[in-house]
């Protein structure tokens, strides 16, 4: 049995309106014999009567009847289809699902989906927070369409994943306002292994960055004297100022409380290399998306977001 179309839905509610195939051939500027030949095949393949011919007039049967009613309210529901895509290609309707790391998210990546709500308004954003081995499997998985992390991807990720910077920022090195440091402008390398450290845990973002920079610059981490040892940025954050140890924490994280003064940047200063006289602790921001999924205009229009700024450096 061959499926009814779209086409003869539309010739058939043209004869019901009409109840003329003339003047319903004229309105959909076809020929006559094509809107005879479509009812005809509909009678046919269906093995009912649509309409009844009575001299040179007809009138819609009851089967007639019964399509009416069901072609409209398809050909409705395709119009409103076939808007929706329309609409969704002009970025007038649709929905986005990004997955960030939680410094993130909750730092960075407020600014541009703001930025992007002011261009697209009717967009809906959704955004999930979570480590960023979890950013990473949704973003393979296919529950985001793109995700943000400041760590590298594991190898056995790649081949799924694209990654590329669409940002930085710098972890500095904070203390408190009852820290002898406070108020100081540098430090030496030397007072980095005498003072106490307050640290994220091992595999986190964050020590990963400052573990890497400090083997650069010929420092042991294991060295260091660690005090603290904790699971999250904000805890870090909080312990520093009130007073306990030192700290490398997201500039992001702490450009509020450096400036009421809550906190104290201070910068490692190393003569011995001239190239890198002072310690820079570099975190890109990194996008993942996946490489054989299609990319939307949406998605597309998201990542010029994104890569607005990507050469700054974020504060």
């Amino acid at each position: 049995m061959a499926a009814m179309t779209l086409d003869q839905m539309r010739i058939f509610l043209a004869v019901a309106e009409y109840l003329h195939f003339t003047r319903a051939a004229e309105a959909l500027y076809i020929t006559q014999p094509s809107v005879s030949a479509a009812i005809s095949n509909l009678e046919t393949e269906y093995g009912v009567k649509l309409f009844n011919r009575i001299g040179r007039r007809i009138e819609i049967t009851e089967a007639g009847r019964l399509l009416q009613v069901e072609s409209a309210a398809i050909l409705q529901h395709v119009t409103l289809t076939e808007r929706g895509l329309r609409e969704l290609n002009n970025l007038q309707r649709g929905e986005l699902r990004i997955g960030a790391s939680i410094i993130i998210g909750n730092y960075w990546l407020p600014y541009k989906i703001c930025e992007f709500k002011r261009q697209y308004p009717s967009i809906n954003v959704t955004c999930t927070l979570g480590n960023a081995e979890q950013v990473c499997a949704g973003t393979v998985s296919g529950d985001f369409d793109l995700g943000l992390v400041t760590t590298v991807i594991k190898p056995s990720l790649q081949t799924d994943l694209m990654q590329e910077s669409v940002g930085v920022d710098r972890l500095q090195i904070v203390v408190g306002r009852s820290h002898p440091w406070f108020g100081r402008s540098t430090v030496s390398v030397d007072e980095l292994l005498t003072a106490n450290w307050v640290m994220r845990e091992p595999g986190s973002g964050v020590q990963q960055v400052l573990e890497q920079t400090l083997q650069e610059w010929a420092i042991d981490p294991a060295q260091l004297n660690v005090d603290l040892v904790l699971t999250s940025s904000e805890m870090v954050k909080t312990v520093v100022e009130s007073g306990v140890g030192i700290a490398a924490i997201p500039s992001l994280m702490v450009a509020k409380e450096i400036r009421f003064e809550t906190l104290h940047a201070v910068q490692v200063a190393n003569a011995n290399v001239p190239a890198r006289p002072t310690l820079e602790i570099v975190q890109p921001i990194w996008k993942l998306r996946h490489r054989q999924r299609f990319q939307t205009k949406l998605s597309i229009a998201f990542e010029q977001c994104l890569n607005s700024d990507a050469t700054t450096v974020a504060h």
